[in-house]
């Protein structure tokens, strides 16, 4: 699948999310299928949970959308970024933080704590490397995993996987892509906010 075949208009706003590169540290490069899926100015919005680590990675993303929101990872080179982000696309209040702050890590009642302080209908995070979409409580958790399947000091093998967010007011379906091998694989979700 190409996100390029996507349409704006087919899918409402389109949320590229993505996080944990960790180039050139801990992975080279973003996977080529993936590259090749990610078409500038096909996404309205790039979320980013941090940890691109260089500069040159933010230009990088800067250019897939005119939209660019990045939280700062614990690797993060540049030190401008906020500690978290809350954004607002379609009826959703979306909050973003990289996730190290998160004690014990990917936990869902420390989550849904982070959640209710930022206020927010869906959060995002990263940091575990490992690509996670839960309801808990009627709020939504988003974790994108490490587009470049970088290694993590929770786990050795990371699978390389990031999330499209299709965001059309009061609804959300979420795709995540996971690189296995050669092959890319999708799975589907869906999230009405109640009106």
């Amino acid at each position: 699948r190409r996100i390029a075949t996507m349409s704006g208009k087919d899918f409402g706003e389109l949320v590229l999310v993505l996080g944990d590169a960790h180039i050139p540290h801990r992975a080279g490069v973003i996977p080529e299928k993936f590259q090749r899926m990610l078409v500038p100015n096909k996404m309205q919005h790039v979320v980013c949970t941090g940890n691109l680590c260089t500069r040159e990675q933010y230009e990088e993303i800067r250019a897939l959308a005119p939209n660019v929101h990045v939280v700062a990872g614990d690797f993060d080179e540049v030190t401008s970024f906020p500690e978290s982000k809350v954004i607002q696309i379609g009826h959703f209040r979306i909050g973003v933080m990289h996730g190290h702050q998160i004690v014990p890590w990917g936990d869902p009642h420390s989550l849904a704590m982070f959640q209710r302080r930022l206020d927010v209908d869906i959060l995002v995070t990263g940091h575990t490397h490992k690509n996670q979409v839960n309801e808990f409580d009627g709020k939504w958790f988003i974790n994108p995993g490490s587009i470049t399947g970088a290694y993590s000091s929770l786990q050795a093998d990371s699978v390389p996987s990031f999330v499209l967010l299709a965001i059309q007011g009061s609804k959300v379906v979420t795709y995540v892509y996971e690189l296995h091998g050669d092959n890319v694989e999708v799975s589907k979700s869906e999230f009405q906010k109640p009106v």
